[in-house]
Protein backbone atom coordinates (compact mmCIF):
# COMPACT_ATOMS: atom_id res chain seq x y z
CA UNK A 1 0.00 0.00 0.00
CA UNK A 2 1.48 3.35 -0.55
CA UNK A 3 0.56 6.29 1.85
CA UNK A 4 0.80 9.84 0.77
CA UNK A 5 0.42 12.72 3.05
CA UNK A 6 -1.75 16.01 2.07
CA UNK A 7 -0.14 18.46 4.25
CA UNK A 8 -3.30 21.00 4.80
CA UNK A 9 -1.91 23.54 7.66
CA UNK A 10 -4.77 22.65 10.09
CA UNK A 11 -5.96 19.55 8.65
CA UNK A 12 -3.63 17.27 7.02
CA UNK A 13 -4.81 13.79 6.21
CA UNK A 14 -3.58 10.76 3.91
CA UNK A 15 -4.53 9.14 1.19
CA UNK A 16 -3.95 5.09 0.59
CA UNK A 17 -3.25 3.36 -2.52
CA UNK A 18 -4.19 -0.39 -2.54
CA UNK A 19 -5.70 -3.24 -3.08
CA UNK A 20 -8.40 -4.47 -1.23
CA UNK A 21 -9.08 -1.31 1.14
CA UNK A 22 -12.82 -1.45 0.64
CA UNK A 23 -12.93 -4.90 1.82
CA UNK A 24 -10.53 -3.80 4.90
CA UNK A 25 -12.49 -0.69 5.75
CA UNK A 26 -13.09 -0.70 9.24
CA UNK A 27 -9.40 -1.58 9.95
CA UNK A 28 -8.23 1.43 7.70
CA UNK A 29 -11.01 3.93 9.32
CA UNK A 30 -10.12 2.73 12.73
CA UNK A 31 -10.52 5.44 15.45
CA UNK A 32 -12.82 7.60 13.09
CA UNK A 33 -16.09 5.33 13.29
CA UNK A 34 -17.53 6.23 16.16
CA UNK A 35 -20.87 4.66 15.95
CA UNK A 36 -23.06 1.55 14.92
CA UNK A 37 -24.12 2.82 12.06
CA UNK A 38 -22.22 4.32 9.58
CA UNK A 39 -24.06 6.81 6.66
CA UNK A 40 -22.69 5.93 3.56
CA UNK A 41 -23.74 8.17 0.44
CA UNK A 42 -23.34 6.79 -3.00
CA UNK A 43 -25.23 6.10 -6.50
CA UNK A 44 -27.25 3.33 -7.41
CA UNK A 45 -24.48 2.01 -10.27
CA UNK A 46 -21.73 2.02 -7.13
CA UNK A 47 -24.37 0.26 -4.56
CA UNK A 48 -24.70 -2.53 -7.38
CA UNK A 49 -20.65 -2.94 -7.48
CA UNK A 50 -19.54 -2.85 -4.32
CA UNK A 51 -22.48 -2.03 -1.89
CA UNK A 52 -22.24 -6.01 -0.49
CA UNK A 53 -18.33 -5.10 0.34
CA UNK A 54 -18.93 -2.19 2.27
CA UNK A 55 -22.19 -3.72 4.06
CA UNK A 56 -19.93 -7.00 4.60
CA UNK A 57 -16.75 -4.86 5.92
CA UNK A 58 -18.92 -2.75 8.17
CA UNK A 59 -20.50 -5.55 9.69
CA UNK A 60 -17.39 -7.81 10.39
CA UNK A 61 -16.55 -4.62 12.45
CA UNK A 62 -19.14 -3.99 14.26
CA UNK A 63 -20.94 -1.43 12.26
CA UNK A 64 -24.31 -1.18 10.23
CA UNK A 65 -24.12 0.84 6.83
CA UNK A 66 -27.28 3.04 6.61
CA UNK A 67 -27.61 4.26 3.02
CA UNK A 68 -28.50 6.98 0.75
CA UNK A 69 -28.17 5.77 -2.56
CA UNK A 70 -28.62 9.11 -5.85
CA UNK A 71 -29.07 8.42 -9.54
CA UNK A 72 -25.78 7.79 -11.15
CA UNK A 73 -24.69 10.67 -13.37
CA UNK A 74 -23.92 14.56 -13.00
CA UNK A 75 -27.67 15.59 -12.20
CA UNK A 76 -26.95 14.25 -8.91
CA UNK A 77 -25.07 17.23 -7.80
CA UNK A 78 -28.09 19.37 -7.78
CA UNK A 79 -29.82 21.84 -5.05
CA UNK A 80 -32.44 19.57 -4.52
CA UNK A 81 -30.05 16.21 -4.15
CA UNK A 82 -27.70 18.62 -1.98
CA UNK A 83 -31.02 19.35 0.49
CA UNK A 84 -32.61 16.21 0.30
CA UNK A 85 -28.74 14.28 1.55
CA UNK A 86 -28.74 17.39 4.59
CA UNK A 87 -31.92 16.88 6.00
CA UNK A 88 -31.23 12.58 5.57
CA UNK A 89 -27.78 13.04 7.26
CA UNK A 90 -29.78 15.48 9.97
CA UNK A 91 -31.97 12.63 10.53
CA UNK A 92 -29.56 10.67 10.87
CA UNK A 93 -28.58 12.64 13.83
CA UNK A 94 -24.63 12.48 12.00
CA UNK A 95 -22.47 14.84 14.54
CA UNK A 96 -19.71 16.81 13.66
CA UNK A 97 -17.45 14.39 15.33
CA UNK A 98 -18.73 11.75 12.80
CA UNK A 99 -17.38 10.51 9.72
CA UNK A 100 -19.72 10.38 6.65
CA UNK A 101 -18.79 7.92 3.66
CA UNK A 102 -18.61 9.06 0.20
CA UNK A 103 -18.37 5.99 -1.85
CA UNK A 104 -18.62 6.85 -5.61
CA UNK A 105 -17.08 8.94 -8.34
CA UNK A 106 -16.22 13.02 -8.43
CA UNK A 107 -20.55 13.79 -8.65
CA UNK A 108 -20.97 11.51 -4.85
CA UNK A 109 -17.57 13.02 -3.21
CA UNK A 110 -18.30 16.54 -4.32
CA UNK A 111 -21.84 16.29 -3.25
CA UNK A 112 -21.08 14.01 0.06
CA UNK A 113 -18.28 16.48 0.86
CA UNK A 114 -20.42 19.95 0.07
CA UNK A 115 -22.89 18.30 2.60
CA UNK A 116 -20.15 17.68 4.84
CA UNK A 117 -18.91 21.45 5.07
CA UNK A 118 -22.09 23.18 5.92
CA UNK A 119 -24.14 20.30 8.35
CA UNK A 120 -23.60 21.77 11.63
CA UNK A 121 -21.02 24.36 10.27
CA UNK A 122 -18.78 21.59 8.85
CA UNK A 123 -18.66 17.55 10.16
CA UNK A 124 -16.20 14.71 8.95
CA UNK A 125 -16.16 12.74 5.41
CA UNK A 126 -14.10 9.76 4.33
CA UNK A 127 -13.97 10.16 0.22
CA UNK A 128 -13.58 5.93 -0.61
CA UNK A 129 -13.30 6.74 -4.43
CA UNK A 130 -14.46 4.30 -7.17
CA UNK A 131 -13.03 5.89 -10.74
CA UNK A 132 -10.12 6.38 -11.68
CA UNK A 133 -10.64 10.08 -12.24
CA UNK A 134 -12.02 10.23 -8.70
CA UNK A 135 -8.90 8.58 -7.10
CA UNK A 136 -6.16 11.09 -8.88
CA UNK A 137 -7.98 14.03 -8.76
CA UNK A 138 -11.58 15.15 -7.40
CA UNK A 139 -10.94 12.77 -3.75
CA UNK A 140 -8.07 14.60 -3.02
CA UNK A 141 -7.46 18.73 -2.21
CA UNK A 142 -10.80 19.35 -0.46
CA UNK A 143 -12.93 21.23 -3.15
CA UNK A 144 -16.83 20.29 -3.00
CA UNK A 145 -19.75 21.75 -5.18
CA UNK A 146 -22.44 21.19 -6.71
CA UNK A 147 -23.83 22.58 -10.48
CA UNK A 148 -26.11 25.08 -11.22
CA UNK A 149 -28.01 26.32 -14.49
CA UNK A 150 -25.34 28.99 -14.15
CA UNK A 151 -22.67 26.90 -14.58
CA UNK A 152 -20.77 23.81 -13.27
CA UNK A 153 -18.91 23.98 -9.71
CA UNK A 154 -20.35 27.24 -9.25
CA UNK A 155 -21.63 26.88 -5.11
CA UNK A 156 -19.16 24.77 -2.68
CA UNK A 157 -16.98 25.07 -0.46
CA UNK A 158 -13.24 23.94 0.64
CA UNK A 159 -13.50 21.41 3.44
CA UNK A 160 -11.01 18.46 3.37
CA UNK A 161 -11.39 15.03 3.93
CA UNK A 162 -10.53 13.12 7.21
CA UNK A 163 -8.69 10.22 4.85
CA UNK A 164 -9.05 9.02 1.38
CA UNK A 165 -8.88 5.31 0.27
CA UNK A 166 -8.35 4.73 -2.84
CA UNK A 167 -9.11 0.91 -3.62
CA UNK A 168 -7.31 -0.07 -6.93
CA UNK A 169 -9.83 -3.18 -7.04
CA UNK A 170 -12.60 -0.73 -7.95
CA UNK A 171 -10.75 -0.09 -11.57
CA UNK A 172 -11.23 -3.66 -12.39
CA UNK A 173 -14.98 -3.29 -12.47
CA UNK A 174 -14.99 0.18 -14.31
CA UNK A 175 -16.19 0.66 -17.99
CA UNK A 176 -13.72 1.45 -19.65
CA UNK A 177 -14.98 4.49 -21.13
CA UNK A 178 -14.75 5.60 -17.39
CA UNK A 179 -11.56 4.42 -16.97
CA UNK A 180 -10.37 6.40 -20.00
CA UNK A 181 -12.05 9.71 -18.57
CA UNK A 182 -10.55 9.38 -15.63
CA UNK A 183 -6.96 8.85 -17.61
CA UNK A 184 -6.90 11.85 -19.10
CA UNK A 185 -6.62 13.76 -15.58
CA UNK A 186 -3.51 11.44 -14.78
CA UNK A 187 -1.93 12.54 -18.00
CA UNK A 188 -2.82 16.05 -16.89
CA UNK A 189 0.00 15.86 -14.12
CA UNK A 190 2.35 15.58 -16.84
CA UNK A 191 0.97 18.07 -18.77
CA UNK A 192 1.44 20.50 -16.06
CA UNK A 193 5.34 20.44 -14.92
CA UNK A 194 6.55 16.96 -15.16
CA UNK A 195 7.48 15.89 -18.97
CA UNK A 196 8.98 12.89 -17.65
CA UNK A 197 5.84 11.88 -16.68
CA UNK A 198 3.92 12.68 -19.57
CA UNK A 199 6.57 10.45 -21.49
CA UNK A 200 6.15 7.60 -19.10
CA UNK A 201 2.37 7.89 -19.95
CA UNK A 202 3.35 8.34 -23.39
CA UNK A 203 5.25 4.67 -22.84
CA UNK A 204 2.69 3.25 -20.65
CA UNK A 205 -0.56 4.11 -20.66
CA UNK A 206 -2.53 1.74 -22.88
CA UNK A 207 -1.05 -1.07 -20.99
CA UNK A 208 -2.06 0.79 -17.92
CA UNK A 209 -5.62 1.04 -19.07
CA UNK A 210 -5.90 -2.81 -20.54
CA UNK A 211 -5.26 -3.71 -16.84
CA UNK A 212 -1.21 -4.10 -15.80
CA UNK A 213 -1.90 -3.40 -12.14
CA UNK A 214 1.53 -2.55 -11.12
CA UNK A 215 1.40 0.27 -13.82
CA UNK A 216 -1.78 1.20 -12.54
CA UNK A 217 -0.36 1.49 -8.90
CA UNK A 218 2.16 4.16 -10.05
CA UNK A 219 -0.36 5.85 -12.61
CA UNK A 220 -2.58 6.58 -9.45
CA UNK A 221 -0.02 6.90 -6.48
CA UNK A 222 1.83 9.44 -8.72
CA UNK A 223 -1.08 11.39 -10.03
CA UNK A 224 -1.83 11.62 -6.31
CA UNK A 225 1.37 12.77 -4.93
CA UNK A 226 1.47 15.50 -7.68
CA UNK A 227 -1.62 17.01 -6.50
CA UNK A 228 -1.13 16.71 -2.84
CA UNK A 229 2.05 18.98 -2.93
CA UNK A 230 0.35 21.78 -5.38
CA UNK A 231 -2.85 21.67 -3.12
CA UNK A 232 -0.15 21.77 0.14
CA UNK A 233 1.59 25.01 -1.29
CA UNK A 234 -2.03 26.83 -2.38
CA UNK A 235 -4.97 25.19 -1.08
CA UNK A 236 -7.60 27.85 -1.61
CA UNK A 237 -6.25 28.86 -4.97
CA UNK A 238 -5.04 32.17 -3.89
CA UNK A 239 -1.33 32.18 -5.29
CA UNK A 240 -1.53 30.70 -8.52
CA UNK A 241 -0.36 27.75 -8.50
CA UNK A 242 -3.25 25.23 -7.54
CA UNK A 243 -4.78 26.86 -10.76
CA UNK A 244 -2.56 25.09 -12.94
CA UNK A 245 -4.81 22.17 -11.95
CA UNK A 246 -7.64 23.09 -14.08
CA UNK A 247 -5.62 22.80 -17.50
CA UNK A 248 -8.13 22.05 -19.97
CA UNK A 249 -10.87 22.68 -17.76
CA UNK A 250 -11.82 25.54 -19.24
CA UNK A 251 -12.46 24.42 -22.69
CA UNK A 252 -13.93 21.32 -20.86
CA UNK A 253 -16.14 23.02 -18.72
CA UNK A 254 -17.89 24.77 -21.58
CA UNK A 255 -18.38 21.51 -23.67
CA UNK A 256 -19.89 19.94 -20.80
CA UNK A 257 -22.33 23.02 -20.38
CA UNK A 258 -23.18 22.84 -24.23
CA UNK A 259 -23.91 19.31 -23.62
CA UNK A 260 -25.85 19.63 -20.93
CA UNK A 261 -24.18 18.01 -18.42
CA UNK A 262 -25.15 14.77 -19.67
CA UNK A 263 -23.58 11.18 -20.28
CA UNK A 264 -23.02 12.37 -23.68
CA UNK A 265 -20.27 13.82 -22.43
CA UNK A 266 -18.06 12.74 -19.37
CA UNK A 267 -16.06 15.49 -17.35
CA UNK A 268 -12.74 13.31 -18.25
CA UNK A 269 -13.73 13.51 -21.65
CA UNK A 270 -14.25 16.96 -21.58
CA UNK A 271 -11.15 17.93 -19.65
CA UNK A 272 -9.12 15.63 -22.77
CA UNK A 273 -10.34 17.81 -25.49
CA UNK A 274 -10.14 20.65 -23.73
CA UNK A 275 -6.47 19.85 -22.73
CA UNK A 276 -5.61 19.15 -26.37
CA UNK A 277 -7.67 23.02 -27.01
CA UNK A 278 -5.57 24.52 -24.72
CA UNK A 279 -2.51 23.26 -26.55
CA UNK A 280 -3.50 23.83 -29.93
CA UNK A 281 -4.80 27.56 -28.48
CA UNK A 282 -0.94 27.61 -27.20
CA UNK A 283 0.24 27.05 -30.52
CA UNK A 284 -1.96 29.25 -32.33
CA UNK A 285 -0.52 31.86 -30.26
CA UNK A 286 3.18 31.05 -30.64
CA UNK A 287 3.84 29.96 -27.00
CA UNK A 288 4.28 25.89 -27.78
CA UNK A 289 5.61 23.86 -30.65
CA UNK A 290 2.52 23.08 -33.05
CA UNK A 291 4.35 19.55 -33.33
CA UNK A 292 4.13 19.32 -29.29
CA UNK A 293 0.22 20.07 -29.36
CA UNK A 294 -0.36 17.34 -31.97
CA UNK A 295 1.73 14.63 -29.71
CA UNK A 296 -0.90 15.41 -26.80
CA UNK A 297 -3.81 14.88 -29.49
CA UNK A 298 -2.01 11.58 -30.75
CA UNK A 299 -1.12 10.59 -27.49
CA UNK A 300 -4.67 10.55 -26.13
CA UNK A 301 -6.17 9.29 -30.00
CA UNK A 302 -3.41 6.08 -29.37
CA UNK A 303 -5.25 5.41 -26.07
CA UNK A 304 -8.94 5.79 -27.61
CA UNK A 305 -10.22 9.01 -26.53
CA UNK A 306 -11.44 11.73 -28.61
CA UNK A 307 -9.01 14.42 -29.15
CA UNK A 308 -11.11 16.90 -31.89
CA UNK A 309 -13.68 19.10 -30.89
CA UNK A 310 -14.79 18.80 -34.50
CA UNK A 311 -15.77 15.17 -33.51
CA UNK A 312 -17.98 16.08 -31.24
CA UNK A 313 -20.68 17.08 -33.64
CA UNK A 314 -21.64 20.14 -32.03
CA UNK A 315 -24.42 22.58 -33.48
CA UNK A 316 -22.93 25.45 -31.90
CA UNK A 317 -20.66 28.21 -32.78
CA UNK A 318 -17.49 29.55 -30.56
CA UNK A 319 -19.06 32.81 -29.50
CA UNK A 320 -21.35 30.00 -27.82
CA UNK A 321 -18.78 27.93 -25.99
CA UNK A 322 -16.81 31.51 -25.03
CA UNK A 323 -20.41 32.64 -23.63
CA UNK A 324 -20.71 29.15 -21.16
CA UNK A 325 -17.04 30.56 -20.15
CA UNK A 326 -18.21 33.86 -18.97
CA UNK A 327 -19.59 31.63 -16.26
CA UNK A 328 -16.43 30.32 -15.33
CA UNK A 329 -15.86 30.27 -11.20
CA UNK A 330 -12.36 31.73 -11.78
CA UNK A 331 -13.81 34.61 -13.91
CA UNK A 332 -11.82 37.62 -12.08
CA UNK A 333 -12.70 41.39 -12.59
CA UNK A 334 -14.36 40.51 -15.91
CA UNK A 335 -11.20 38.82 -17.57
CA UNK A 336 -11.06 35.06 -17.57
CA UNK A 337 -7.53 33.23 -17.17
CA UNK A 338 -6.23 30.46 -18.84
CA UNK A 339 -3.92 27.78 -18.39
CA UNK A 340 -1.67 27.76 -21.74
CA UNK A 341 1.80 25.70 -22.45
CA UNK A 342 4.65 26.64 -23.38
CA UNK A 343 5.20 23.17 -24.26
CA UNK A 344 4.92 19.47 -22.30
CA UNK A 345 5.54 19.78 -18.76
CA UNK A 346 5.16 23.86 -18.87
CA UNK A 347 1.73 24.99 -17.96
CA UNK A 348 1.46 28.41 -16.95
CA UNK A 349 -1.61 30.73 -15.94
CA UNK A 350 -2.16 33.72 -18.90
CA UNK A 351 -4.52 36.44 -17.58
CA UNK A 352 -4.28 38.46 -21.05
CA UNK A 353 -6.48 36.18 -22.86
CA UNK A 354 -8.83 37.95 -25.86
CA UNK A 355 -11.93 35.89 -25.69
CA UNK A 356 -13.03 37.08 -29.24
CA UNK A 357 -9.53 35.21 -30.81
CA UNK A 358 -10.33 32.15 -28.82
CA UNK A 359 -14.13 31.99 -29.79
CA UNK A 360 -12.34 32.58 -33.57
CA UNK A 361 -9.86 29.78 -32.96
CA UNK A 362 -12.88 28.05 -31.40
CA UNK A 363 -14.83 28.14 -34.88
CA UNK A 364 -11.81 26.83 -36.82
CA UNK A 365 -11.49 23.99 -34.29
CA UNK A 366 -15.48 22.85 -34.70
CA UNK A 367 -15.39 22.92 -38.78
CA UNK A 368 -11.91 20.73 -38.53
Amino acid sequence: MAVIPVAIAGAPYEVRVGTGLLAGLVDQCRGKLRKRRVPVITDANVHDAWGSVIESALHDGGHEAVWRILPAGESSKSWAQLAATIDWLLAEEVERGDHVLALGGGVIGDLTGFAAAILKRGCQFIQLPTSLLAQVDSSVGGKTAINTAAGKNLVGAFHQPALVLADLAVLDTLPPRELRAGYAEVVKYGLIDDADFFAWCDANGAAMLAGDAALREYAVAHSIAAKARIVAEDERETTGRRALLNLGHTFGHALEAQTGFSDRLLHGEGVAIGMVLAAKYSARLGLMPQASAEHLARHLRDVGMTADLGAMGLSCDGAALVGHMLHDKKMDAGTLPFLLMRGIGQTFLAKDVALDDVAAFLDGELAA
